[in-house]
């Protein structure tokens, strides 16, 4: 996804900062489970406010102080779940990529047509939950550099996702070509900036309307 990458990325600082990085997602653990019903929404409520905050300012630039403060939890509170702001970040980018695949999954499962237009179906909720949720963009860009992991684990499982319901439909025989990873990542990055385009920066947009027009593109290159 596209954000605030600039100078940062480039040349020896992006090296530097990659480098830094990769230390801290090696040193970040997993969130601790909770083990009960209150923990659980305790958990959630610390992970929506992290959404929001580093959403609002970037990752170097929030706290677990704001965070909690955003949250309502008191800071002892944070520690029970989550060792670092670090840990924290790992595990919102795991948590909002699987909001994103729980999101698309009943689209798909309800849809009764081909698998097109089912595609179609996935991308109009795709662009939902990015109209609800614009700080997405931001948290998987910064992910690039501070949960490298977790960043490419999140469009690595995407497009493979996607693959393995285009071959479902080859082997249907409802696609005139042999599905492969190009053809996932081509229609993961199409659903990605079309997100971008009108879900974030155009909250007017008819969805509908472009997820159709894109979803046609998509059957006249693939059906």
């Amino acid at each position: 996804m596209v954000g605030k990458r600039g100078a940062s990325a480039t040349g020896a600082g992006r090296t530097a900062r990659l480098m830094g990085s990769k230390r801290m997602d090696a040193a970040a653990t997993l969130p601790r489970e909770p083990r009960t019903e209150r923990g659980r929404r305790t958990q959630r409520t610390i992970l929506d406010a992290a959404a929001a905050e580093f959403g609002d300012k970037g990752f170097h630039e929030s706290s677990i102080v704001s965070i909690t403060q955003r949250a309502g939890v008191a800071l002892g509170s944070f520690y029970t779940y989550f060792e670092s702001k670090e840990a924290l970040f790992k595990a919102l980018v795991q948590d909002m990529s699987a909001r994103v695949r729980d999101h698309v999954a009943p689209a798909l499962r309800e849809h009764p047509g081909p698998a097109i237009a089912a595609e179609g179906a996935a991308l109009k909720a795709f662009l939902d939950f990015a109209r609800d949720h614009k700080e997405i963009y931001r948290i998987i860009d910064e992910a690039e550099f501070v949960a490298p992991q977790d960043w490419q684990a999140h469009y690595l499982n995407t497009a493979a996702r996607i693959l393995e319901r285009l071959q479902a439909a080859r082997a249907k025989g409802e696609l005139g070509v042999e599905p492969s990873e190009v053809h996932a990542w081509a229609l993961m990055g199409m659903n990605v900036f079309l997100g971008l385009r009108f879900g974030v920066m155009d909250p007017g947009a008819d969805l509908e309307a472009v997820a159709a027009a894109a979803n046609a593109l998509v059957k006249d290159g693939l059906g």
